[in-house]
């Protein structure tokens, strides 16, 4: 080893107390005993530091040399990253498997971009042009999905001195710029601190929808793109399940996953599944715009915090591309666990439930990062990170920590019920407990898209199912039967928005996505169902007459006829004709 050395003073699971170095800094890398193994420094006192250990430091002895490197921990970034998996402090566990076999050990150094790799580089700009950080100056066709778009990196401006078209490593000079008579080498590849964000131009409003295919969440409880989410749930609610889901089909160009802390069999699960995934839009395998950082729950517990950082750095890298990025993170409770971990070790005072003082402002730090901006650099470019974190509250509680703080920074919750996940009802998304601050924003995008009454469908659909939960809980006392047939009509309706609208197949077939038009088509034909047969009721039609209409129980499948939208058209024209038929029967003329 070379570099400043010290030794370590003691060793506390991930964290190790080091001696006889100076002029360290928070945040450098370190590597720690003899096998090198990398960690962080997180704490500095007078004549000693601390540093957290993103590997298993069972055998790591006192007196062991710790070397520091100068550097922080940072993540490389350039052609590469697309496609592949990465464990929490970016090393492609692919690679690693090559070098050494199935298990990963201590100590293993891999880059995270392949340097034996030559990527063919095609100048945007030319000899004697003005470029200034954020400039796009060349392209790289990293898969058949995803173009990377070379970029000067933050901090250099100037003038290009040669620029060269051809197959180059990302280590290789492609460019050269020149600025006050100093000269800066330009690479496909730069590195960049996973702690600190990067800089863009103007923050935007975020108006557009990440569309997700999933009913409940695309018309009632929408996230913008640039915007942030939660979804908390107990064991089995299915989280995992949902996120995977619109990792799959969401309409962002480029999805990031995390698995942190997370069981390795559904990380595994998620490794088979993707490959074999078709990408609806190009007929290309998802994986191709794809990135995924496993860092399962018997990896290291510090290496789960920082994988968190390491996602929302590439994510940020491919927005100043100009992409939509989803970035997914299952699950921060994990991650909280781990700083909780950390902390205790630190011997730092603990709050609610063991969590440190600082754990609001850690979860801040990370959702804060998500937004749709305008970059830095020619041409114009605009570009969106959407934060989606999974929040595992022991025994589903939502007053827990981690939920409440996650909620004061997050515009959407989408709220997982464990009795509708028994029900097998997916996604379990409680209609009631969730909410949307994104939902006014995004229906101007649904308005001009879709159609100009969406909003009033999707406002009298909720207020819909709000009153057919209070009518339900006078029902269990004195009996369905017992009730007024306007009241009777409402359950029936909520019953079909539930099972016709808000339930969705999970696994295949025409309703694992619905696109935005179905969507609209299906709420209005329940809400135009329920508004003709609620004035047949006002003039004394039977609610048991009205629900002998063949066509209620075709209301509840449509969302699965292969023929789309065809099928909800035509059904839509026969339930309303019923409906007639039964008006003309009594004699009823509709006022409107």
């Amino acid at each position: 080893m070379s570099g400043r050395k010290g030794y370590i003073a003691r060793v506390s699971g991930p964290v190790v107390t080091v001696k006889g170095l100076e002029d360290v800094k928070m945040g450098e890398v370190v590597y720690v005993g003899e096998e090198e193994l990398i960690g962080e420094v997180v704490r500095i006192s007078s004549d000693f530091f601390i540093a957290q250990v993103y590997e298993d430091t069972s055998g790591v002895r006192p007196k062991e040399p710790v070397v520091a490197t100068g550097k922080l921990l940072v993540a490389e970034l350039g052609p590469g990253l697309m496609s592949r998996t990465f464990d929490g402090i970016q090393r492609p566990l692919r690679d690693i498997r090559e070098l050494i076999g199935d298990f990963v050990q201590r100590g293993v150094k891999v880059s995270a971009l392949p340097r034996n790799k030559k990527w063919h580089f095609k100048p945007t700009v030319g000899k004697g042009a003005k470029v200034e950080e954020g400039d796009i100056v060349g392209e790289v066709a990293e898969t058949p999905l995803i173009t990377h778009k070379v970029m000067v990196p933050p901090g250099i401006k100037g003038r290009i001195s040669w620029i060269s078209e051809g197959d180059f490593t990302v280590d290789e000079p492609i460019a050269e710029v020149e600025y006050d008579g100093r000269r800066y080498e330009l690479k496909m590849m730069h590195e960049w601190p996973v702690r600190r964000p990067r800089p863009f131009r103007e923050r935007l409003p975020s108006e557009l929808p990440l569309v997700i295919g999933q009913r409940v969440i695309d018309t009632f409880f929408p996230v913008a793109k640039g915007g942030a989410a939660a979804i908390p749930g107990g064991f089995g609610t299915g989280k995992t399940v949902t996120l995977h889901k619109i990792a799959m089909y969401s309409d962002s160009q480029i999805v990031i996953y995390i698995g942190c802390g997370e069981r390795g069999n559904e990380i595994a699960e998620m490794l088979m599944e993707f490959p074999q995934l078709v990408d609806p839009r190009s007929d290309r395998p998802i994986i191709e715009r794809s990135i995924v950082i496993a860092n399962t729950s018997n990896m290291p517990v510090s290496a789960r915090e920082a994988s968190i950082y390491m996602g929302v750095t590439m994510a940020e890298y491919y927005r100043d591309m100009g992409y939509d990025v989803t970035l997914i993170a299952d699950s921060t409770s994990r991650w909280a666990e781990a700083l909780r971990e950390i902390a205790g070790r630190l011997g730092e005072m603990p709050v609610e439930r063991g969590f440190p003082a600082y754990l609001p402002d850690k979860i801040a730090e990370f959702y804060e990062r998500a937004g749709r901006i305008k970059t830095l650099g020619r041409p114009e470019r605009e570009g969106s990170v959407t934060i989606l974190g999974a929040v595992s509250p022991p025994g589903g509680d939502f007053n827990e920590p981690v939920t409440i703080h996650t909620l004061r920074f997050v515009g959407a919750m989408w709220a997982l019920d464990t009795e509708l996940a028994y029900r097998r009802h997916f996604p379990a998304i409680n209609w009631l407990r969730s909410f949307s601050q994104y939902a006014d924003t995004v229906e101007r995008w649904w308005t001009r898209n879709v159609s100009k009454d969406f909003p009033q469908y999707r406002r009298r659909a909720l207020r819909l199912l709000t009153i057919a939960s209070e009518i339900e809980a006078i029902a269990s006392v004195v009996g369905e039967g017992a009730l007024p047939d306007d009241q009777r009509l409402i359950l029936l309706v909520s019953e079909i928005l539930k099972e016709g609208f808000l339930r969705q197949v999970a696994l295949s077939g025409e309703d694992v996505f619905c696109i935005p038009r179905k969507q609209y088509l299906l709420l209005k034909m329940i809400i135009d169902f329920f508004d003709k047969a609620y004035e047949l009721i006002t003039k004394r039609v039977s609610v048991d007459e009205i629900t002998k209409v063949p066509e209620i129980f075709e209301m509840m499948r449509v969302k699965e006829d292969e023929r789309g939208i065809k099928a909800v058209e035509d059904l839509y024209r026969r339930t309303m004709k019923k409906l007639d038929e039964l008006a003309q029967k009594y004699g009823i003329i509709y006022s409107g």
